[in-house]
């Protein structure tokens, strides 16, 4: 007499396109952890994921539009993961957003690199990815809050932030690239402080 298997089969989860399209992505974001943007390929796509490259064209037409939407995924997860908490005073929010942004860096780093590379390279639509990430960062920092705000809404303080972002930006990549001599702690004291001090340099808001 045979024996009757009385497991019953899982069903497969049938996802939607736009599940599908955000699934695809998801992996794209994490295999730049490890690899630049030119590296990404469709072939390695398709086989870490399991499916044709066929149907990857399907969902991104062509390896440049791939390429672009896993940047601006990555890109939409930086500006999520960074937000500064809702309870707390400015500094505090700030480390806590700098902090997550350090983290980011360090687990994202050949990706993010390649978006900052790509953006200085000439790059057009790697640019405006990159305007469109780092304007996100900074103005949040000028939206009416509150427990106050480290720096005043004027002209001057947003080409402040401007600059201070890319200050950040700078360090971050380099401390990342090489850390010695530098604990993370140092790390998130220097950048976060730098901003209420250059703060402190800008001519008072005019009436």
């Amino acid at each position: 007499m045979c024996c009757v298997s009385t497991d019953t089969p899982v069903p497969r989860t049938r996802l939607s396109p736009e599940q599908r399209r955000a699934q695809l992505l998801d992996l794209g974001v994490r295999l730049l952890a490890t690899r630049s943007i030119d590296e990404l390929s469709i072939d390695l796509l398709a086989e870490e994921a399991g499916i044709s490259r066929g149907l990857l064209y399907h969902y991104f037409g062509n390896k440049q539009d791939f390429h672009e939407a896993v940047m601006r995924w990555a890109a939409a997860a930086l500006i999520s993961q960074t937000a500064p908490p809702v309870e707390g005073d400015p500094e505090h929010r700030l480390r806590v957003s700098v902090a997550a942004y350090v983290d980011y860096v360090d687990a994202n780093y050949e990706g993010y690199l390649s978006l900052v590379r790509g953006a200085a390279s000439g790059s057009a639509s790697m640019r405006e990815i990159y305007e469109e990430a780092l304007s996100a960062l900074t103005d949040r920092m000028f939206e009416e809050d509150p427990h106050g705000n480290l720096i005043p809404d004027t002209p001057a303080a947003r080409l402040v932030a401007r600059g201070w972002a890319a200050m950040a930006e700078d360090v971050v990549l380099r401390w990342k690239a090489r850390p010695e001599g530098v604990s993370r702690e140092e790390l998130l004291h220097l950048v976060t402080a730098s901003l209420p001090a250059l703060a402190q340099l800008l001519p008072p808001p005019t009436e």
